[in-house]
């Protein structure tokens, strides 16, 4: 893409340093049950910020709150510093792409592109540029005359990134986009959304529910729960000092074991596990290679099971070769528990 074309495609400079969206004491209630409660948010200019949770933990609710599809009870929305608490949809500075392509049938892929732009009234010639522009950032250059039907599933799902993006807006909100794709395109397109948004610099407000997609894509993830945020972090933060017990359990795998009457929180991958030496004695009792990771369950003999994960080696001392009901010692350095609150169950 030539500098010409960055330019146009840039995020808009902020007036000051006020987030791009800032949500203050925004509550949002269906009936008595609070599907969003208190929350207060803060996303940066150019920031890929995810919102993570389990089913209803609020987090589309939050982004239906910042796309005005939703109006708050209590609080506030702000966008580049103002209020949009009760401004239409179509009057913020955001646009959103959702987990359902719709994409107009009829239209021929560039024409799908550049209809937001004809509805401003965008000459011909300019509609084709940019339309152009944007179906070469999401890299399907040379599909502009095609029909929707005549694309998978992952290119429609571009093509409806590139009409979202055409309109250079503020902020651009994604509805868990990739849900409906298979494992292979899905992890083929977080690396093209994460490029695309580093490429562009737009702020990207992205719900998912899956952590490995969060962890991977985000500068930060808001960690949801019960229509309130546990946790906002890194990635690393997030996985490697989650804030509350909870968080623990939902984000990746961890062992709650416990040891003398204490109960200590590890992941499986922090673990080390041998023939002979010292820490909790038990029994293989099942090996599972997962392509290139191995893992293993292990019944200690008070009953507790412990899960161990760990690259593959091919090596004789490793995971990879323990036998079911081989005898074994459970360790761990002392520094790789995790440290956990009380959650907000």
């Amino acid at each position: 893409m030539d500098h010409q074309s960055s330019q146009l495609l840039a995020a808009p400079e902020p007036a000051s340093a006020s987030p791009d969206v800032e949500l203050v004491g925004v509550t949002k209630r269906f009936g008595g049950t609070a599907a969003v409660d208190r929350i207060d948010l803060e996303v940066h200019p150019g920031e890929f910020l995810s919102l993570l949770g389990p089913s209803g933990c609020g987090k589309t609710t939050t982004l239906r709150l910042i796309a005005g599809f939703e109006r708050p009870d209590e609080g506030e929305v702000r966008i580049g510093g103002r209020d949009v608490s009760r401004v239409p949809p179509y009057k913020r500075d955001v646009n959103t792409v959702f987990q359902s392509y719709a994409l107009f049938p009829h239209l021929t892929v560039q024409d799908n592109v550049a209809y937001g732009l004809k509805q401003r009234g965008l000459g011909r010639a300019e509609r084709r540029t940019r339309a152009a522009e944007m179906l070469e950032l999401v890299q399907l250059p040379g599909f502009g005359e095609r029909k929707p039907r005549q694309l998978s599933g992952g290119q429609q799902q571009r093509v409806a990134l590139a009409r979202a993006l055409v309109m250079n807006p503020r902020v651009l909100l994604l509805d868990e986009p990739l849900g409906a794709l298979d494992l292979k395109v899905r992890k083929e397109l977080q690396i093209e959304l994460k490029r695309i948004q580093e490429e562009i610099g737009i702020t990207f407000v992205y719900v998912t529910h899956d952590q490995e997609e969060a962890l991977a894509m985000s500068d930060r993830v808001v960690v949801m729960n019960a229509g309130r945020i546990e946790q906002i972090g890194a990635p690393p933060e997030i996985y490697d000092r989650p804030a509350t017990e909870w968080i623990a359990s939902f984000i990746g795998d961890t062992n709650f074991l416990d040891v003398g009457g204490s109960e200590v929180a590890i992941r499986p991958e922090r673990l080390r596990v041998e023939r002979e030496g010292e820490g909790l004695e038990g029994r293989v009792a099942t090996t599972m290679i997962i392509g290139p990771v191995v893992q293993c369950l292990i019944r200690l003999d008070d009953g507790q099971e412990v899960l161990v994960r760990e690259q593959r080696s091919g090596s004789e001392s490793g995971v990879e070769a323990l036998a079911e009901g081989e005898r074994v010692f459970v360790s761990w350095a002392e520094d790789e528990a995790l440290e956990l609150e009380g959650g907000n169950e």
